[in-house]
């Protein structure tokens, strides 16, 4: 099955700006033929260029989510020149919930691509995504921070290594959104090409992602950076016509550093860290400690970075377990 079982009762084709839902089938013991709502919201007006916004691809991730929140009040029709697809909360079930992952079924959006069309509820909103939304897009940027249970430096992502052309695209969609770090990833540390933004780049749209804060909380800070970029970009691109557009700072490019490199718990424990995000670390400098719970005798175990380079994130949570990230480093470019 090619065809996607998600309908919408907005029509993307349509002047003006409008809102509904993206309808995910959904059939429990109470609701045999029932729905899961998406909200999204449609701009449009004449020809132009169209961008997909999305935030809440993880469900504790909020700077993003009131970034467009905002923004899809602001933005007035008669001012856009194409159009804008508005996604804040776009795995919907895990940003009621308030987690990472969707409790219909644990699926994880950001490693779900290109999703299936008949396949579990987050699988259907990816495929819905891909097949649907990716085919008018012609940028997008997906809204993200560390959640739960991770703090991070605040980013611009870019997912580079596809083709020339597309990796020019991205680094000006960098350049333009303008976070006070941009990293470029292949995604070993993560989802590789089961994300979003890979997946759209893999299409060969200029795609980007941001890390915004994190620890399930709202940072003014990355809030301000998700709206204030995500202005820019529409703004520069021809887009967003009269919008409040603020200037453009100096964005510091890296890339993500090999996850041998990153450091990960080795046992459970307590974790305490000796470095902060956007820190500048040294091979061999302490990294942090990790205390045993149940042997009090025992020394906690020494962290130390295996590498030099840029603290990106770290670790929120104090409790940790095995394999769990505890820092990611990157290196300017």
């Amino acid at each position: 099955m090619d065809k996607s079982m998600v309908w919408c009762g907005l029509d993307f084709d349509a002047e003006g700006k409008d809102s509904d839902f993206l309808r995910i089938p959904h059939s429990v013991d109470t609701s045999a033929y029932g729905w899961i709502g998406v909200p999204v919201v449609r701009i449009k007006n004449g020809e132009g260029p169209t961008a997909l916004l999305c935030a809440g691809n993880h469900g504790d991730e909020y700077e993003g989510q009131v970034a467009l929140n905002r923004l899809a009040r602001a933005i007035d029709a008669a001012d856009v020149t194409g159009r804008v697809i508005i996604l804040p909360p776009l795995n919907a079930p895990a940003v009621r919930a308030g987690r990472r992952v969707s409790p219909l079924d644990e699926g994880n959006l950001n490693r779900a691509f290109p999703g299936r069309a008949a396949g579990t509820p987050t699988e259907m909103l990816a495929h819905y995504i891909s097949t649907e939304l990716f085919a008018r897009a012609d940028l997008v940027i997906d809204l993200h921070s560390g959640g739960r249970s991770l703090n991070y430096v605040h980013c611009g992502l870019g997912h580079y290594g596809k083709a020339p052309e597309t990796d020019a695209a991205i680094r000006k969609l960098l350049e333009v959104f303008s976070a006070p770090w941009s990293i470029l990833t292949q995604g070993g540390g993560g989802g590789g090409a089961t994300t979003l933004y890979a997946a759209a780049a893999e299409r060969g749209i200029p795609a980007i992602t941001c890390e915004l804060g994190g620890g399930a909380t709202l940072d003014p800070e990355g809030t301000r950076h998700a709206e204030e970029g995500t202005r820019r970009v529409l703004a520069a691109y021809g887009i967003w016509q009269g919008a409040d557009v603020p200037p453009r700072a100096e964005t510091r490019f890296a890339r993500t550093l090999p996850r041998d490199l990153s450091i990960y718990a080795r046992h459970a424990g307590l974790f305490e860290p000796h470095a902060a995000p956007g820190d500048a670390v040294s091979k061999g400098q302490s990294a942090g400690l990790l205390y045993h719970i149940d042997q009090v005798l025992t020394p906690p175990t020494e962290l130390r970075f295996a590498a030099e380079g840029i603290v990106s994130c770290r670790r929120a949570l104090t409790l940790a377990g095995l394999g769990d990230c505890l820092f990611n480093l990157a290196e300017t470019i």
